[in-house]
């Protein structure tokens, strides 16, 4: 059983059973007419029910519902979903917050014409395709559900969302300063082999994720590092310009960031920078 525990809006109410889990129960009309101490009958089929967001998180959220229209919540929830099960991850639940604020201030810009550039688009739909994917399809569900059409920039927005709110156990990837890096590194490669790499194929979509993984490594302070450099010294004597590349990499890693990367990681970058370039 369901008691009322706070009534939002006519849509929104926060819900407890009698263990004392709280709930939100997204379902129009829902709090219409409706006060505290009062039973709901729910229906696991037909109501939307959110289960993750608790303590501070849960308050934003409340206060958040509380002035901006149900639905957001409810686009929120299905992203959610699609993202969990197709891409087979697992989000931090902040998502609800940070997703539902951003979708619901993204259409308000829309209507009033707003428009705001995102200078990272390339580099999210490039470097995370799967989950510019949904965000291309909760573009669609947003015009669905509220009749705004949002820019196709906006697609690359969800998506950061989606990957900044991944949970990784051990590392403080971020996906924002990822893009960045990434973008910087392909520039560099680009230009010190004076030659533009094919980006529909396999072989730029191995290098993209390897640099995906770099970044995350460097992010975390968990680089990989031989201390014999056996993998550097064979890539020296084989790839001596694809490894002239990657150590211009490693400088401007040091000069922005402070950090040496060592010669087993400038080594597999060599290794991913001839393999782009000698196809």
């Amino acid at each position: 059983m369901w008691v009322i525990e706070k009534v939002l809006n006519s849509s929104v109410v926060l819900l407890k059973d009698e263990k004392g889990q709280e709930s939100i129960l997204v379902k129009k009309g829902c709090g219409y007419g409706r006060k505290a101490g009062e039973t709901v009958q729910v229906s696991d089929r037909e109501d939307k029910m959110f289960l993750p967001v608790s303590g501070p998180e849960q308050t934003k959220l409340l206060e958040l519902l509380s002035e901006i229209p149900a639905v957001y919540l409810e686009i929120t929830r299905q992203i959610v979903q699609e993202a969990q099960e197709n891409l087979n991850m697992e989000l931090n639940e902040h998502i609800y917050l940070a997703l539902t604020d951003h979708l619901h201030f993204a259409v308000e810009r829309q209507k009033q014409q707003m428009i705001v550039l995102n200078r990272l688009f390339w580099e999210i739909k490039n470097f995370y395709p799967r989950e510019f994917q949904v965000g291309v399809h909760a573009v669609s569900l947003v015009k669905e559900m509220t009749g705004v059409e949002l820019p196709e920039e906006e697609a690359a927005n969800i998506a950061f969302h989606l990957v900044n709110a991944q949970k990784t156990v051990e590392s403080q990837f971020n996906a924002l300063r990822a893009a960045k890096l990434m973008s910087t590194m392909v520039t560099l490669v680009i230009y010190t082999m004076k030659s533009q790499p094919d980006r529909e194929s396999i072989h730029y979509s191995r290098f993209i994720s390897h640099l995906q993984y770099f970044a995350e490594r460097f992010f975390a302070g968990k680089m990989l590092d031989d201390p014999q450099d056996f993998l550097y010294i064979k890539v020296m004597e084989g790839y001596p310009k694809a490894l002239e590349c990657a150590e211009k990499i490693r400088n401007y890693i040091y000069q922005d960031y402070q950090v040496k990367v060592p010669n087993e990681e400038v080594a597999y970058l060599a290794i991913h920078i001839q393999r782009l370039f000698s196809r």
